[in-house]
């Protein structure tokens, strides 16, 4: 706006767009002064910077949460994970902005001074409490991309730690079966060695008498002895074969299936190790490598960020933007028709109130009670002069309204 005295600079569509962002009156601020426009431009790039920062946040939350589990060390980005991330971030972005330009919008500036009062805060705490869990939320996604590097490694470090242990249990789970099935075919084998060997020594026994070893060589009644009893281990073998092969069967099939099962029990180790990857194990290790006092500051700068814009508000000095924002209202309510007395009556509990006059609405109220007093005084009207013309009728014709008995 052009002044002999003052020329108020003409704004940038960045700064008009900052102006939006903080929820300001633009029609105003383009009459104000420079240090107003400068002020409100800056609390509208907090709030685009809070959105910015949320968006960001919130989209590596997300893909912390739904990206393939794996090693923490496999650094392979999954592009569909992503994309939906990025999504989520912009909506979440938007959300946060949207909250914080309705929080810096809806905080007044108290009583005008650089003082912040007790009244002011405590009217604020709502507003603050909002901030603190915004600043909170959006800090935490953040913290755990700062230390991304420490935290992989600790991670892998607890996936390895947890894929011994999970071995450990499972193979402790199955060792008492293969025990079982073991012994079983470990005493079918035994008693099948004990004949091998009875034939075996029974073998060289006969070969030795046929040497003649134990006396006159040849096929004599003691070699035929000896066949014969080696011809009886071997069916005795034989007929132990036939009673045992199903059983043998049985249990080797059994261990090779007990072989199998723990063989995929063992190949989900991965899948729980990797279970370890999530949103909830991160923030953990952050805080584990980070340490308290790191956290709490990273915390407490998101946290500024966040509440700067409430507690600058509430320490703006009153400038000529309110004063002409208080003149426009003041021309809009005369404009409309309403009057405000203020401190015009204490209510019961001694409080001051003022009185809202809205001459339009009493104007139409009025007119309203008017029109319907009119009414009422010529319906009175119509039934009087009713009255009279059948009065008129009767006294001609009394005649016709007498019925006699």
């Amino acid at each position: 706006m052009e002044r002999a005295y003052y020329e108020s600079p003409k704004p940038s569509k960045i700064m008009q767009l900052l102006w939006k962002a903080a929820g300001s009156d633009g029609y105003i601020l383009r009459r104000s002064t420079y240090s107003d426009q400068v002020k409100y431009a800056c609390l509208g790039g907090i709030v685009v910077a809070t959105g910015f920062m949320a968006a960001i946040a919130g989209g590596y939350a997300i893909y912390t949460i739904f990206e393939p589990k794996g090693s923490a060390l496999d650094g392979a980005t999954h592009v569909p994970t992503a994309i939906m991330a990025c999504v989520f971030g912009v909506i979440w972005g938007l959300i946060i902005f949207n909250i914080d330009r309705f929080i810096v919008a809806a905080t007044g500036k108290g009583d005008g001074t650089e003082a912040i009062t007790w009244g002011e805060f405590v009217n604020s705490i709502p507003r603050i409490i909002m901030g603190l869990v915004i600043a909170i939320t959006i800090s935490k996604p953040m913290e755990i991309r700062m230390f991304k590097s420490e935290i992989d490694a600790e991670l892998h470090q607890a996936q390895l730690e947890k894929r011994k242990v999970y071995e450990e249990k499972t193979k402790a789970n199955y060792e008492e079966r293969f025990k079982t099935i073991n012994e079983d075919i470990t005493k079918i084998d035994t008693d099948r060695k004990g004949l091998i060997e009875r034939i075996k020594k029974a073998e060289q026994e006969y070969t030795l008498q046929l040497q003649g070893k134990y006396g006159t060589a040849g096929n004599g009644p003691l070699s035929k002895a000896l066949k014969a009893q080696m011809d009886k281990l071997e069916q005795d073998l034989a007929v132990y074969d036939g009673e045992h092969k199903e059983e043998l069967e049985r249990l080797t099939t059994n261990r090779l299936n007990l072989t199998t099962e723990l063989d995929k029990e063992l190949a989900k180790n991965e899948e729980v190790a990797s279970g370890l990857d999530g949103l909830l194990e991160r923030i953990k290790l952050a805080h584990k490598i980070a340490g308290a006092w790191i956290t709490f500051f990273i915390t407490l700068l998101f946290v500024v960020i966040e509440l700067t814009p409430i507690f600058f508000k509430m320490m703006l000095i009153k400038s000529p933007y309110d004063f002409i924002g208080d003149n426009i209202k003041e021309l809009i309510k005369a404009e409309e028709g309403i009057q405000i007395k203020y401190d015009y009556y204490k209510d019961k509990q001694g409080q001051e109130r003022s009185l809202i006059i809205s001459h339009k609405a009493k104007q139409k109220i009025d007119e309203k009670i008017a029109l319907m007093k009119a009414q009422t005084e010529l319906s009175d009207y119509i039934i009087e002069r009713w009255k009279e013309k059948e009065k008129e009728n009767i006294d001609a014709n009394l005649n016709n309204y007498i019925s006699e008995a």
